[in-house]
């Protein structure tokens, strides 16, 4: 039995979360299933890109479910950004026990990115 659950966001959801921050998002699940939760976390860290927005047009977003020989999950996220050029970024990985802190940590580093970018563009000027 294949274990994974591969899909993209819900397209109507993909389309109020497009709507509301100017960015796409297609998440995909390996080894998990989606959960409202999990869900809602993604909208809301999403949410936080909004002020790069004129910069990206969507994100990959892969969470992951690892068993470890302890018998605990462990969620490995990983965060692609697509910018307004077409260009994929990828952020990295991030993993933690808990598949919503996983999600938090991917898109801190991503925020971390943009604003590094935006400040080195600002120098450059």
């Amino acid at each position: 039995m294949d274990l994974r659950k591969t899909r993209s966001a819900h397209p109507m959801k993909e389309r109020q979360w497009e709507a509301m921050v100017g960015i796409g998002m297609q998440i995909v699940y390996l080894g998990c299933h989606a959960t409202a939760a999990l869900e809602a976390e993604a909208a809301m860290q999403l949410m936080r890109l909004q002020p790069f927005g004129a910069s990206l047009s969507d994100c990959h977003l892969a969470i992951e479910a690892l068993r470890l020989r302890s018998g605990k999950p462990l969620y490995d996220v990983r965060l692609d950004l697509v910018t307004a050029t077409h260009e994929l970024q990828p952020i990295g990985r991030h993993a933690s026990e808990s598949a919503e802190e996983a999600v938090r940590r991917a898109f801190d580093a991503a925020e971390r990115a943009l604003q590094a970018a935006a400040a080195a563009s600002t120098t450059r000027r």
